[in-house]
């Protein structure tokens, strides 16, 4: 589960930084990291990898969901100011 979360929060983490537009995908998958990183930390032997893995999921998710808030402002702010014309 530890190794699956961090997998799972570099992908989230790609998704936020590089992928425009897809930043709804590495929210999804940013927040099964976050499930499965703390399903992961109960067991002893991956509990540093599962907290690794966990980190990388909310900080891809919490980037996601600004990038992907901030695309949509950006677009309905570009859409009012033509209607507007």
């Amino acid at each position: 589960m530890g190794v699956a979360s961090l997998v799972l929060g570099i992908i989230s983490l790609v998704c936020g930084l590089f992928l425009t537009g897809f930043q709804w995908i590495g929210a999804i998958v940013g927040l099964v990291g976050i499930i499965l990183g703390a399903v992961g930390k109960k067991n002893p032997e991956n509990k540093g990898i599962a907290t690794a893995g966990m980190v990388c999921s909310i900080i891809g998710f919490i980037l996601c969901i600004i990038l992907y808030v901030a695309c949509v402002a950006c677009i309905s702010g570009l859409a009012a100011a033509g209607s507007s014309r």
